[in-house]
């Protein structure tokens, strides 16, 4: 993990700690079980132990960490249950955020996301995938952004944020060109405003992907 100036005081420097903490946990480098202790957090993020502490409780009303007597903050982690969880809310929420977008949709965010999966597209010919999933990230963001709904952005980018690993494993498993059709297929619908088969098209997509971590799993 990286240091932290202590000096950066206040909201900034809390956000970033747990943020820090937050993607370890989601990357593996704390796996479950493993015991977070603030004075250790403290001394490898360089700051005091005030914002690791309240990262930890944040963490733990997010349910990636729990208190345990003795031990301190444990790491839970999320599990395959809690991914197989996450892509079946998401086949409904995503796609009624995507059914928002085709309604409310701007000409410039249209036109980002056109550029986004033109830019999958090329770098799916020269196989690439590390780039193409970057661009998954931002297609799914201007989604979000586009539905013109701050719930449904937030529960949304919380989501996207804990499977980035699941969706990391989906571009490794060879389904980088196939998820590309699928995005192309999607904004081919909320460019005509079709706000049926905009929805249908990511509910469409979202299934594909549960369907391939699981199998690469």
């Amino acid at each position: 993990m990286k240091k932290f100036d202590d000096s950066l005081s206040g909201n900034p420097l809390r956000k970033h700690v747990y943020k820090e903490i937050e993607k370890a946990i989601l990357d593996g480098v704390f796996p479950p079980g493993y015991s977070l202790t603030e004075g250790k957090l403290s001394h490898e993020l360089g700051v005091s132990r005030t914002p690791v502490r309240e990262a930890l409780m944040q963490l733990e009303l997010e349910g990636l960490v729990k208190t345990v007597p003795n031990k301190g903050a444990v790491v839970v982690g999320v599990t395959s249950q809690d991914i197989d969880d996450i892509y079946t809310i998401r086949t409904r929420i995503e796609g009624l955020a995507t059914r928002r977008c085709a309604q409310h949709i701007g000409e410039e965010e249209l036109e980002e996301l056109r550029q986004v999966v033109e830019l999958q597209e090329y770098f799916v010919t020269k196989q690439d995938y590390l780039q193409v999933w970057h661009l998954d990230s931002r297609f799914h963001e201007l989604i979000y952004e586009g539905c013109r709904s701050r719930p449904l952005k937030q529960i949304l980018s919380l989501f996207h944020n804990y499977i980035q690993k699941a969706r990391e494993y989906s571009v490794k498993s060879g389904r980088a060109k196939a998820s590309t059709q699928e995005h192309r297929a999607i904004f081919d619908a909320i460019e005509a405003h079709d706000l049926d088969r905009a929805e249908a098209a990511m509910a469409l997509h979202v299934n594909n992907a549960r369907d391939a971590f699981f199998e690469y799993m």
